[in-house]
């Protein structure tokens, strides 16, 4: 017989045996099981920036802070793909080690959130038991089990070595992580991901792209880490700050250039940002052949929903740096907005919000994989264009009843949706990039006929904020494409738009050939009211380029054609337009009489903004022969009007007369307020350089 000890060996001391025997055994020596409780992966070469968001986690792992009564158990890192999620949470993880915060040590997994096959938290919880040491024959089967036995790992973990840190990289939803939440109040859990993950009840943190200092110290430091003796970037700081720009701050795409630049050790900076320059194909040459902005990009866009993935394709082809909800629903196609979709899309850090709620911006980057996306598949290609066509048109519509309610006048039509000005004004403000980048579609054939439309409804609007070089690129862009299409009328507009544009700006030689142009294809045309009109426009670039005698023609010619018109407020344009020029001759009384007429035109039109132009050149025309009261009043009703309207840019021009003619009066005090007031309205206009003026000349002005 056989004896049993406690199960680990046998004796044979009084067992009988016939025979001889063999008897085999098997020695097992059981130690402890492996663990891996410093798997930090190591530093990202070339780390750069983030000391504000680097900030933001060691303050929410302190735990001396003062967040500790209600610390939380987790931080949640999102972000664009390639924004330098996992570089940043490597970075805080080890400075936080190094501060002595987690002596129980650091578990880390990667949950390839965005892989064909995720690691699920079921899965997720066996990596990291083993990585605690426990057996895999002793890791439950269930889900519910693991987590409970993780739990109870990580407190005896921290009872006898301290606090855990566990890093959670490449999440792609809440499941898979929620069940690696520690137990114990002293341990922490740090997730990335690409989406924001509100239902972790974490600490959370967006990234963006980095600034363009922290962009320029990544690129630099990591082309110096290959080869300390090398300064290209900081000898070429223009072109690297370049480089940054249109590599969109990525932090991949950084270092996919520096990795360019010290693969090619006599490629300048400059070359490598040119060869970026072509948005289209900007994509192509961010890969170094082991890591790619489009392939960080795809693995994101392939696990988008279907219809979530066409609004952002169509969003790619959106005009403008930004776009509105309304527009966004345009360029869909559907009658409701798709909040749900731009929400979820945001949460995914695909689209950004814009600069006010209801506004939506993409990365440079993102929008160039966009495009690239429908480029390469005809079905997408013939998607977008009527996408963009249908955004041209809501452009189209509404830009047209803007233009109509800033030139509305009392007994016309009402424009349709805006009530007044204010509403008029902000509409167009807040649509701007798109607006203008939508008339820019006037190069493209498909689009032409609808930009250059409106390309020349926003003429008025472009003049009243004074934003003279979108107005010359659109009217440019606007002819060159009516003259291609063989549309005259359309082209004389453009030309006659173009060059109150060019006047603005002081090009007055070009802006005479445009206002040629545009009378002369006015006259073959036979509309005599647009002819009217260019004449009016040509005669105040004579005048202003000295050729009295033919701005006086002009005017004239204008004036003929709109009396004979029956055209009261047109002709008090004329009105105004010849005053000026009788000023400039010095005939004051002739120039009076001209601005006093405008005035009465005006005011029986009911054009309220254009009767405080003219009460302004009145005034001026007034001091100018000595009548400095009679100026005074001029200026102050001209100052009225320009406040009805807002126009700070006129308020500050009549301003400054009032100070003028106050100081020709000798009342020192009262020219010296103006001159103030004038400052604050041109601040207000964005005009810097009128308003420093205004300051030093009331600083100039001794009062008793």
């Amino acid at each position: 017989m056989t004896t049993e000890y406690g199960g680990d060996h046998l004796d044979f001391g009084r067992a009988k045996f016939n025979g001889s025997f063999t008897a085999k055994a098997e020695y097992h020596e059981h130690g402890p099981a492996p663990t891996a409780l410093d798997a930090l992966p190591a530093r990202t070469v070339g780390f750069a920036g983030r000391k504000r968001e680097l900030r933001a986690l060691l303050d929410a792992f302190d735990p001396a802070g003062p967040e500790r009564p209600t610390a939380v158990l987790g931080a949640a890192v999102s972000g664009l793909g390639g924004i330098g999620k996992t570089a940043l949470a490597v970075e805080a993880a080890r400075e936080a080690c190094t501060k002595g915060w987690f002596p129980g040590g650091t578990l880390f997994v990667d949950l390839h959130g965005y892989d064909d096959d995720p690691v699920t938290g079921e899965q997720a919880l066996e990596a990291l038991l083993r990585a605690l040491g426990v057996e895999p024959e002793h890791i439950p089967v269930r889900a519910d089990e693991r987590a409970a036995l993780y739990r109870s790992m990580l407190a005896e973990r921290g009872r006898e070595r301290g606090a855990v840190l566990v890093l959670a990289d490449n999440a792609s939803s809440p499941d898979q992580v929620r069940p690696l939440l520690p137990g114990d109040v002293r341990h922490r859990l740090l997730v990335t991901s690409r989406s924001k993950l509100p239902q972790l009840g974490a600490r959370l943190l967006a990234l963006d792209e980095l600034t363009s200092g922290e962009a320029y110290e990544l690129l630099d430091r990591a082309v110096r880490i290959a080869d300390p003796d090398d300064s290209r970037v900081a000898d070429e700081a223009d072109a690297a700050m370049q480089l940054a720009s249109r590599c969109g701050h990525l932090p991949l795409a950084l270092q996919i250039s520096a990795a360019l630049l010290v693969l090619d050790r006599d490629k300048p900076v400059a070359e490598l940002a040119a060869e970026l320059s072509e948005f289209r194909d900007r994509l192509v040459h961010l890969d170094d052949g082991e890591r790619s902005v489009r392939a960080a990009f795809d693995l994101s866009y392939r696990r988008l929903p279907a219809d979530q993935a066409r609004v952002l394709r169509l969003l790619a082809l959106a005009p403008g740096v930004e776009v509105s909800t309304e527009a966004v629903t345009a360029l869909i196609g559907e009658d409701n907005p798709p909040t749900r979709i731009l929400d979820a899309l945001a949460r995914a850090h695909f689209v950004g919000r814009g600069s006010a709620r209801g506004r939506w911006r993409l990365h440079d980057l993102v929008r160039a994989f966009g495009v690239a996306v429908v480029a390469g598949d005809a079905g997408l290609r013939e998607e977008g264009e009527t996408a963009r066509e249908r955004v041209l048109g809501f452009y189209l519509r509404w830009a047209w009843a803007a233009d109509g309610r800033l030139r509305w006048l009392p007994g016309r039509a009402e424009p349709e949706r805006f009530s007044d000005r204010g509403q008029a004004l902000a509409w167009l403000d807040s649509e701007r990039t798109g607006l203008v980048a939508a008339a820019l579609w006037a190069r493209e054939e498909r689009y032409a006929d609808t930009a250059v439309r409106l390309a020349a409804k926003l003429a008025e609007y472009l003049c009243w904020r004074r934003s003279y070089d979108d107005w010359i690129s659109v009217g440019h862009v606007a002819r060159e494409a009516a003259h291609r299409a063989g549309n005259r009328m359309e082209e004389a507009i453009a030309w006659h738009n173009l060059g109150h544009a060019l006047w603005e700006v002081g090009r007055g030689g070009e802006a005479t050939d445009a206002f040629t142009r545009a009378r002369d294809l006015f006259q073959e045309l036979g509309d005599r009211h647009s002819e009217g009109m260019a004449w009016n426009s040509l005669g105040v670039a004579l005048g202003e380029a000295g050729r009295t005698e033919e701005a006086n023609k002009a005017y004239v010619r204008a004036r003929d054609l709109y009396q004979t018109a029956g055209d009261r407020h047109r002709e008090g344009i004329v009105w105004n337009s010849l005053g000026l020029a009788l000023r400039k001759a010095g005939r004051l009384e002739e120039a009076t009489d001209a601005f006093t007429r405008a005035c009465s035109l005006h005011q029986v039109a009911g054009d309220r903004h254009s009767e405080g132009i003219a009460w302004g050149n009145l005034g001026v025309a007034l001091s100018a022969a000595g009548r400095v009261e009679e100026a005074i009043e001029a200026h102050a009703r001209a100052l009225e009007i320009h406040r009805e309207f807002e126009d700070w840019y006129r308020a500050g021009t009549a301003l400054q007369n009032l100070a003028l003619a106050h100081e020709s009066a000798h009342r020192p005090a009262e020219a010296r307020a103006r001159y103030v007031q004038a400052a604050e309205a041109f601040a207000q206009a964005n005009a810097p350089d009128r308003a420093a003026e205004a300051r030093t000349a009331a600083a100039e002005i001794l009062t008793p």
